[in-house]
């Protein structure tokens, strides 16, 4: 069952020279359960197609459906997990995790329980008290998926969430999100640089063209869960990352043959 459609989505950009068109007419179903990776060259428009889907940005032309309901804004049926950390400085890992819950008005009694839930899964239990500025990037980034699941999304919008993570911690992370997802079966769309943590994270990989982005591949991960680091040294991994590899390379090369 598909809970999101995204329908002939385009967005342009006005400059003082005209407009600029940084999406072009973009069709995308994604059914419940599913984990979207998005790859492209910089610039593509992952994140403005996020974006959009987050209700942060409007669309120029098209339109964008949660549950048959047209987005037109941001809403709590979709969390946003940015690769800034976001986190509100002056708050607690457990104030944090509790933001959204209390905006809603919900009780502190079951704000400290849904919060302490979530801490416990990302694995932050014994950091409660802890401020952001205590807290590596890892802790951090931990931190904002804890609150942006303890809203209860019917999505999770992740815009290269690791992607200021040193190495060992973005695997670390990827593992956790992973299986967060296998157990949660959280609806996700991803965006993402790395080849390597679009195969292993995604059910679905999809790719985007040089600008203006269109999606130019669409690929189901044939790999099985629940799904553990060792699937990265198996013939279905690295076949699929090589097609992938390719595809990116040629739009990266059509985007750098744009700035020449």
């Amino acid at each position: 069952m598909n809970i999101l459609a995204v329908r002939g989505v385009e967005r342009r950009f006005a400059s003082s020279t005209g407009s600029t068109l940084a999406l072009q007419a973009t069709d995308l179903d994604v059914a419940e359960n599913d984990f979207i990776t998005i790859l492209g060259p910089s610039g593509c428009g992952k994140s403005t197609l996020l974006r959009i889907v987050a209700g942060l940005d409007r669309q120029t032309a098209g339109e964008v459906l949660l549950d048959g309901q047209r987005i037109e804004g941001p809403g709590a049926d979709r969390g946003m997990v940015f690769q800034s950390y976001t986190l509100f400085p002056w708050l607690t890992v457990l104030d944090n995790v509790c933001f959204g819950l209390r905006e809603r008005g919900m009780a502190r009694a079951q704000q400290l329980d849904i919060a302490n839930g979530f801490i416990a899964q990302v694995g932050l239990k014994g950091f409660e008290n802890h401020y952001p500025k205590q807290l590596s990037g890892g802790m951090q980034q931990r931190t904002a998926l804890a609150r942006a699941l303890a809203n209860k999304p019917r999505m999770l919008l992740m815009d290269e969430p690791f992607g200021a993570l040193d190495h060992q911690t973005r695997e670390l992370m990827q593992e956790l999100l992973l299986g967060i997802w296998e157990a949660e079966r959280k609806t996700v769309l991803f965006v993402t640089h790395d080849i390597d943590e679009a195969v292993f994270m995604g059910s679905r990989v999809v790719v985007m063209s040089a600008r203006p982005g269109r999606i130019k591949l669409d690929r189901v991960v044939p790999l099985p869960h629940p799904r553990r680091y060792s699937v990265k040294t198996t013939p279905a991994f690295m076949a699929l990352k090589a097609e992938l590899t390719e595809a990116v390379r040629t739009e990266v090369l059509a985007a750098q043959a744009q700035m020449a």
